[in-house]
C-alpha cells in the first residue's frame, strides 16, 4: 500500500490533500484494502474514501451495499458513496457488470475529485487472470495480467496494492480487525469461468504440480508486463519516424514495417490506429492488416470498425471508415 501510494505521488497522480477511493464490495479483499487504506493514506497526507456499487443483481444487494458503506465509515473513510447501477447484457453477465461498475466508479471519482481508485485484486486474482488468458489463447498483453498502477485515457488511475497478497491473508486481516466480510454467492457459482478456474482447475494444478502455482503465474504476468512495456516504448519511439499524418488519416512506411519483427510491427499498426482513431484492434484484425505488409498481392482495402486500411505503393494508409 505505502509503495503504491508513493509511486502514485512520484508519477504526479496524487498530491497532498486529494482523496483516494477504495472500490468496496464488502468482500474480504476489498474490506481488508479499506482498512489498510484508512491506516496508510493519512500518513501520505491523503484523504481516503470509498465507493460501493450495488449491481442490483441479487436479492438483498441494497442491504449488502449499505452494510459495506457503514463498515467503511466506521474505518474512518470519508466520503463514502453508494451507487446503484443498471447492468446491461452486452459482453455477457460478467462483462456487463464490470462495465456498469467501472462507469459508476469513474463518475463518483469525478464527483469527489479523486485521481486514484484502489481495487482489492489479490495475487490469486492475478494468477486466475493469467490462467484464463492462457486457456483463451490470449496474447502477451492479456497474459501480463493487471498492473499495480495504471493511468487511463479517461477517468481516474487504477491502483491494485494487494497483487502480492494471497486471498487467505485478506480474510485473516478481516478477522484480526474484527471486520465481517460479505461472501458473494456468485463466487461459488460454476456457471462463471473464473469460478471454475478458482475452485477446480487451480486446486488440481497445485495438487498435481505442487504448491506455488499461483505465485508462478503471477511472476509470469510481471515478466510479460515488463516485456510488453519495453516493446510499447520502442513502438512509440519508432512511430515518429514511420508515420505521416494527413487530413484523411495516417500512413506508415511499408518498408520500415517489414524490416521489424512481427511483435513490433503489430504494435506499430495498433498504435497508429488507436492514436489516430481511438480504435483498439484485436489480434485477428491486426494480423489481417499486417498481411498488407508481408503478403501483399494487390489486394484491396480492409474495412475495420470505424477504420479502413489500404496499401498504396510503400505506404500503409488508415482512413476513417
Amino acid at each position: 500500500m505505502r509503495v503504491l501510494l508513493e509511486t502514485a505521488r512520484v508519477e504526479g497522480i496524487v498530491a497532498d490533500g486529494v482523496p483516494v477511493l477504495v472500490a468496496l464490495s464488502g468482500g474480504a479483499d476489498s474490506l481488508a484494502l479499506a482498512a489498510a487504506t484508512a491506516f496508510e493514506a493519512p500518513k501520505q497526507a491523503l484523504r481516503a474514501g470509498a465507493v460501493v456499487v450495488d449491481h442490483a443483481l441479487q436479492a438483498g444487494s441494497a442491504d449488502v451495499a449499505i452494510r459495506a458503506s457503514r463498515q467503511a465509515a466506521a474505518l474512518g473513510l470519508d466520503p463514502v458513496t453508494v451507487r446503484r447501477v443498471a447492468v446491461g447484457t452486452a459482453g455477457g453477465p460478467e462483462g456487463a457488470a464490470r462495465e456498469a461498475r467501472h462507469a459508476s466508479i469513474a463518475e463518483v471519482a469525478s464527483d469527489v475529485g479523486s485521481p486514484l481508485v484502489l481495487f482489492g485484486h489479490t495475487l490469486d486474482d492475478q494468477a486466475e487472470t493469467v490462467l484464463l488468458g492462457l486457456l483463451r489463447g490470449s496474447g502477451p498483453d492479456a497474459l501480463s495480467g493487471m498492473p499495480p498502477l495504471a493511468r487511463r485515457a479517461a477517468g481516474p488511475a487504477y491502483g491494485r496494492p494487494l497483487l502480492g497478497v494471497r486471498r487467505h491473508v485478506t480474510r485473516a486481516v478481516c478477522v484480526a480487525a474484527g471486520l465481517v466480510p460479505w461472501d458473494d454467492p456468485q463466487n461459488e457459482d460454476p456457471a462463471y469461468g473464473r469460478v471454475r478456474v478458482r475452485t477446480s482447475l487451480m486446486p488440481a494444478l497445485e495438487r498435481d504440480l505442487g504448491a506455488g502455482v499461483p505465485e508462478a503465474l503471477a511472476r509470469t504476468a510481471e515478466q510479460l508486463r515488463e516485456d510488453s512495456a519495453a516493446l510499447d516504448h520502442f513502438a512509440e519511439e519508432m512511430a515518429e519516424d514511420l508515420a505521416e499524418h494527413s487530413e484523411a488519416g495516417i500512413s506508415l512506411s511499408v518498408r520500415e514495417l517489414a524490416a521489424n519483427p512481427p511483435a513490433l510491427r503489430q504494435r506499430l499498426v495498433r498504435l497508429a490506429v488507436e492514436s489516430e482513431f481511438g480504435v483498439t484492434l484485436t489480434r485477428t484484425q491486426t494480423l489481417e492488416v499486417c498481411r498488407l505488409v508481408t503478403d501483399w498481392h494487390g489486394q484491396g482495402p480492409i474495412d475495420l470498425p470505424g477504420v479502413r486500411a489500404s496499401r498504396s505503393g510503400d505506404r500503409l494508409a488508415f482512413t476513417a471508415g
